[in-house]
C-alpha cells in the first residue's frame, strides 16, 4: 500500500469511484453520464478532474479531442488506507473496539457476524500454513 495516500473530499472521491469501476481511462461525459447528482456542471466536473490529477489520483491523456482520466491510485490502496485511519482516529487502532461498537449498536445481523467469524477463521488458518 502507498503511503501518505490523501483523504479525498466526497465530490473527488465520487469521480474516483466511477473511474475504479470502469477499469479503462474515461472521459468527462462518461462520468458525467454515471454521476449520482445530475446537477453538477460540465466545469465542475473537470475542476474535480484537475484536483485529482494534481493530487496524483489520475493521470490524463489526451486522444483526439478528448482528455481520457485513469487512475494511479488503486481502489484497494485507498480503501486500506482510509480504514487504517478510521481505525486509528475514532477506535485507537482497536478492532475490538470497533467490532464493539457494531454489535452494541445493532449495526451488526446475525448472518453477518457469522460472515465475520468465517473472515477470520479464514484468515487465521491461512496464517498457520
Amino acid at each position: 500500500m502507498k503511503k501518505g495516500i490523501k483523504k479525498l473530499p466526497d465530490s473527488e472521491l465520487q469521480l474516483m469511484l466511477i473511474i475504479w469501476g470502469a477499469k479503462e481511462p474515461v472521459t468527462r461525459l462518461y462520468i458525467e453520464d454515471r454521476l449520482e447528482d445530475k446537477k453538477l456542471a460540465p466545469t465542475t466536473i473537470l475542476s474535480f478532474l484537475s484536483r485529482l490529477e494534481q493530487k496524483g489520483f489520475v493521470k490524463v491523456e489526451r486522444i483526439g479531442k478528448n482528455n481520457y482520466y485513469c487512475a494511479l491510485i488503486d481502489e484497494e490502496s485507498y480503501i486500506q488506507s482510509e480504514a487504517k485511519t478510521f481505525l486509528e482516529k475514532l477506535y485507537k487502532s482497536s478492532i475490538k473496539k470497533f467490532v464493539a461498537s457494531l454489535y452494541d449498536g445493532e449495526a451488526l445481523e446475525e448472518d453477518e457476524l457469522v460472515e465475520l467469524r468465517d473472515f477470520l477463521d479464514q484468515k487465521i488458518k491461512k496464517g498457520d500454513e
